[in-house]
């Protein structure tokens, strides 16, 4: 059954008691099934979508505690012996890219926990026929790292951030830790990088009160900051009071200071926008009330080994298991086309989400 869009009431903006617009499903937001999927292209699914960029999930662990990702006392890690290799992530990156994907990103838990993780970078950075090869990581570990991993072939980063204030920072993550993420953040703009990407995960009454403060944070800098709907997960307490939804965000940023929207390719999760004359840019990640499914070209690979075809979904299969039964490339490609022929045309509306089982955001690469 495919699963409805979330439709959001009028609710007050808590500013000057103007109601904010309803989020409503948009009229071209359809997708149908197309006649049939070719045998040749394991990556495209029933209604069309070519899935070319995947996210392999290193590690589960974290040396952080955030709370729209995990419980404050963690959670029982895989035993590492049911994580995949080295090896094994390297397989099914080549073997992703053989079929068509352009575009990896390594992803945790924090990655930059995994022992040897610029080898593994080195290893699918070189596979040829990938175009760009990302990390998503907490900052923490990167100033030690970014060397190594700029010489393996990162080319894009992403790093999370959801305050710029010190004592702030230790109430959302339950440690400490900002100076280290400012200065990873002065020191991939120092190596080039650009933009600079900042994930900011927006929360009432946590960190709503900085929207402005982040983007005239862009106005010398090379960054991009993207603000992300919080999203339901299991263990994280979500709570729709606490959802600050896209179109709040932006007119309470307009509030203060222009935005201008800037054009986004078809695939972006992200609508980007800049205030006139400043060099970074704004994006926001509305998951929960604009989704973008129809756009969708994303699958994940979980730190065991598991391929979900949509972040929010709770079916798996485990490539990981295939491989250690001795499947061959060809094998492992059959499941991975069943599988991402059974992906829907959408996810549930998020109070449906709020009450399926799903991993932890952390265990599934986010």
């Amino acid at each position: 059954m495919l699963h409805a869009l979330p439709v959001l009431a009028q609710r007050s903006s808590g500013g000057d008691g103007a109601p904010e617009p309803a989020f409503t499903v948009p009229d071209d937001f359809k997708l149908t099934r197309k006649p049939a999927r070719s045998e040749e292209d394991p990556l495209s699914d029933q209604f069309g979508r070519r899935h070319t960029y995947l996210r392999i999930s290193l590690v589960e662990r974290c040396n952080l505690r955030c709370q729209y990702c995990m419980p404050a006392d963690g959670l029982d890690w895989t035993p590492d012996p049911h994580l995949l290799t080295d090896d094994e992530i390297v397989r099914l990156a080549r073997l992703f890219v053989q079929a068509g994907v352009t575009k990896i990103r390594l992803t945790g838990g924090e990655p930059l926990l995994r022992t040897g993780i610029e080898g593994i970078a080195a290893e699918i950075g070189a596979l040829p026929g990938l175009q760009t090869l990302a990390i998503t990581t907490n900052g923490l570990l990167l100033p030690k790292k970014i060397g190594g991993l700029q010489e393996a072939g990162i080319s894009l980063l992403n790093i999370s951030l959801d305050t710029l204030r010190a004592n702030r920072f230790e109430e959302i993550t339950r440690r400490p830790g900002l100076p280290l993420v400012h200065k990873a953040i002065d020191e991939a703009i120092r190596r080039g990088y650009d933009p600079v990407k900042i994930n900011c995960v927006v929360m009432r009454g946590h960190n709503d009160d900085e929207l402005v403060d982040f983007v005239r944070w862009t106005e010398h800098l090379p960054i991009e900051v993207r603000f992300i709907e919080f999203m339901p997960f299991d263990g994280n307490r979500w709570d729709d009071e606490r959802l600050v939804p896209f179109a709040e965000m932006v007119q309470r940023i307009r509030a203060e200071v222009p935005l201008e929207r800037l054009t986004d390719g078809p695939h972006e999760t992200s609508r980007t926008f800049r205030v006139p004359g400043y060099r970074g840019t704004v994006g926001f990640i509305a998951s929960m009330t604009e989704p973008f499914c129809e756009g969708c070209n994303r699958l994940r690979i979980t730190a065991d080994g598991n391929l979900k075809v949509c972040l929010f979904g709770a079916s798996e299969v485990s490539l990981r298991d295939a491989m250690r039964s001795g499947a061959s490339d060809a094998e492992l490609l059959q499941v991975i086309s069943r599988a991402v022929g059974r992906k829907h045309a959408r996810h549930a509306g998020m109070h449906q989400l709020s009450e399926m089982p799903n991993r932890p955001m952390i265990t599934i690469g986010g």
